[in-house]
Parts: structure tokens; sequence; C-alpha cells
């Protein structure tokens, strides 16, 4: 086999990958394929698809025959996608998602070991081991719309946030996924809307509603989110106005939280660690907060361990300037937490 042989000119393209098809139609008996499997120059990664090589293969060639063994209109989709477009961070062990559009016959594969050879002709480096983790195959009648040309093949940002969602145990981790994904990836809502109007869930439907209200009310990261539905929405709060504009030093900046609309001047800051760590931000920080104080408007500073960890605590100090700026509560203020 030289390095200008077809052959080698596909697996180079494919990582060091073939498929049973491809070797046929290189003109390759299946006996000749089957004993360079048996005699280790070969593996078997799944039903169909070869690595022309011995031993563990990279990330990318795990990827690649998953979409290999799904077919040429595979796409990765669910938590691998994410995985791909750096939404989320996956095990290596955990499965490859694809979907193929409805009529194929690809189903799910199981994990696959290195083996030794048959003929003991080859010494093949991590016997025993994960050869490759296995691929969990979906179905989608929408094939031609949920994915985008890039390489590897995956389903949209939109698409993955909501297969994703959908994929969680309960509607409540379903809620706070697609939350999440959309805020720490900066998905567009109305791609977002879009794709849930073309692909009405069957699963968690309201919750998934839920949530895309909650983020059309401004919520932009998990740190609003946990105020407003940990603080706000359990301790019976007003809703507050989020992501408002306000101009300090002739820019407009935004107002995490502010209870103005309910005729009360308080400003909530939620301070996230690392982007509230840059210098830049540190300083127009300061400066809000110096303009706050000129116009004599309370406010009240919180970082994600506050909240996330004594909402209680934090929900009973909002609740206190509330009040003493003139809100009335109308409703009951406690939650199962308080006691």
């Amino acid at each position: 086999m030289t390095s200008t042989s077809p052959l080698q000119s596909l697996v180079d393209a494919q990582y060091g990958l073939i498929t049973a098809a491809q070797v046929c139609a290189l003109g390759i008996p299946k006996s000749q394929a089957r004993h360079r499997v048996e005699c280790g120059r070969w593996q078997r990664v799944l039903r169909g698809v070869y690595a022309v090589t011995s031993g563990r293969l990279t990330r990318d060639a795990v990827l690649s025959a998953a979409l290999l063994y799904g077919g040429d209109a595979a796409l990765l989709s669910h938590r691998t996608a994410a995985e791909v477009w750096g939404m989320i961070r996956t095990d290596d062990t955990a499965p490859i998602h694809v979907t193929v559009p409805y009529g194929k016959s690809a189903l799910s594969q199981p994990v696959s070991y290195i083996q030794s050879p048959v003929h003991g002709s080859a010494v093949v480096p991590g016997v025993g081991g994960v050869l490759h983790p296995g691929v969990v195959v979906h179905r989608s009648r929408a094939q031609r719309h949920i994915g985008v040309e890039l390489v590897p093949p995956r389903t949209t940002r939109a698409d993955t946030a909501l297969d994703v969602a959908i994929e969680q145990p309960t509607a409540r981790e379903a809620y706070v996924s697609l939350i999440s994904t959309v805020t720490n990836a900066r998905i567009r809502l109305a791609d977002v809307r879009t794709r849930m109007e073309e692909r009405t869930p069957r699963r968690y439907r309201r919750a998934l509603e839920s949530a895309v209200r909650l983020l059309a009310d401004g919520v932009q990261s998990m740190l609003e989110y946990r105020y407003a539905v940990d603080v706000e929405q359990a301790h019976g709060l007003p809703g507050a106005n989020r992501q408002g504009p306000v101009i300090v030093d002739g820019r407009t900046l935004y107002e995490d939280v502010d209870y103005g609309e309910h005729g009360v001047p308080l400003i909530v800051r939620l301070d996230g660690r690392w982007s509230h760590s840059m210098r830049e931000v540190q300083f127009r920080d300061r400066r809000r907060d110096n303009a706050a104080e000129l116009a004599d408007l309370p406010r009240l500073v919180y970082g994600f361990d506050e909240v996330s960890l004594t909402p209680c605590l934090v929900a009973k100090e909002v609740e206190t300037v509330l009040r003493r700026e003139g809100w009335v509560r109308l409703t009951n203020g406690r939650c199962r937490a308080c006691a």
C-alpha cells in the first residue's frame, strides 16, 4: 500500500477509518479485510467500520467512526453536538449521539474494546481497553433542516440545546438545562423559539416554554436564573425588570435587577466571578455604583455562592430594603427551605 493509493487517501481523510462499503468499492476482497482484522493490522471499531491501525483512537476518530456508521446524512447530536459546539464538557467514556433520517436502518451500537489479534502476529497496545464508547442513534423527520455544514457535521446550536434539554430525566432538569445552555453558549432566543415552533417538543413542552419565557424576561446567566427562581419566585418577591439600560459617562450600561417599576428604587447587582474580575468590567461596575449613589438609589450586590447557597437570606435582605422603600407584601413569602 503506497502513500498515493486510493485506500491511503481515503483513510487519511477519515482519521484512519474505512467502512465495509468503501472496502468493497476499492475492490478489496472481504476475506482480505477479515484477515487484516484477525492478524491485528486492522480493528473492528463499529459494525461495518474499521480502523487501519492498532491501539486507541483519537477523539476525532471516535466521532468520525460514529458518523461513518450512521451514513452520509448522519449528524452529531444531543450531548455530543453540545460537546463539539463547546456548550458542555462530556466524558470520553460516554456514547456518541448521532441523528439520522427516518428510514435508516442504523441501530445503536454497544461499546467496543481493543482486541488481541487472533493469530498473535501483532503487538496491540491497550488490549482490553475501550476502543469506542458506542453509538446512540436518534431519528428525525426534519434531518435536512436541523444540521449545519461544518466539520464534523452536527445539529444547529438551537436544536442541540433543545435536544439536550429533552433528554433530561425530569421536567425541572430540562427547564434548567435549556436556560443554562442558552445563556452560557449565547444562543439567540429567537432561534430557540423558531425551532420549538417548527419542531414542537413532545416531552417537557410546558417546562421548555416556561424556560423560554424566563429568558425572554432578560435572564442572561445561570446566576440571574437562580436569583429569579430561588430568590424572587420562591419567596413571593416582585419580578424585577432585568437588563434595564442606564446611561453612565455617556455609555449605555445595563442593570441586572431593577425594582423601579414597582415604585421601589432598588438595584440588585449579580456579580459573576469570571466576568467581574476583568479590569474593564470592574471599572464599569464602580462607575455604575457611583451613578446609583448619586441618584440616591439603594443597591445590593450578590455573587453566585450567596444566591445558590443562601437564597433565603438573600431574599430576606432584599425584602427588608423593598419594605423600607414602601413595597407592601400581599402573599406569603416563606419557601420550604425557610422553615
